[in-house]
């Protein structure tokens, strides 16, 4: 009797963290796309004033909730990370299939991606 109390217990656990993790991940997935915005706005310098401290509160907000972000250029592409938007030929500075741009960053909440980096990817010069 003990026993199934306690695999009880153990699956209504594992069923709770199952459903905040879902529920987390549905608040955050829309949000991506105002980070997208906030990005560009950073990026053409139109970020300024309460705008930029009401950014920074989202930024900090979504990354306590475990919104990470990834996608950097010269990151090996990885198809389970990366969104492959276009092939730019080839670079002789890489050794392996390569993202040389970001067009909008990935996402991540702890291992589970939210959505994939798009990119666009250079192979490496034969030769």
């Amino acid at each position: 009797m003990q026993a199934e109390f306690l695999n009880y217990k153990r699956r209504v656990d594992r069923d709770r963290a199952l459903i905040a993790d879902n529920a987390t991940y549905k608040v955050l997935q829309p949000i991506i796309e105002v980070l997208d915005t906030i990005d560009r706005a950073r990026e053409h310098g139109e970020l300024e004033g309460g705008l930029k401290a009401v950014a920074e509160q989202l930024e900090r907000i979504v990354t306590g909730l475990g919104l990470t972000r990834f996608g950097e250029p010269g990151d090996a592409f990885d198809p389970t990370l990366h969104e492959a938007l276009s092939h730019m030929g080839a670079d002789p500075e890489v050794e392996v299939v390569t993202a040389k741009v970001v067009a909008k960053a990935g996402y991540k909440i702890n291992d589970r991606v939210v959505r994939a980096a798009r990119v666009l990817v250079v192979d490496p010069a034969e030769g």
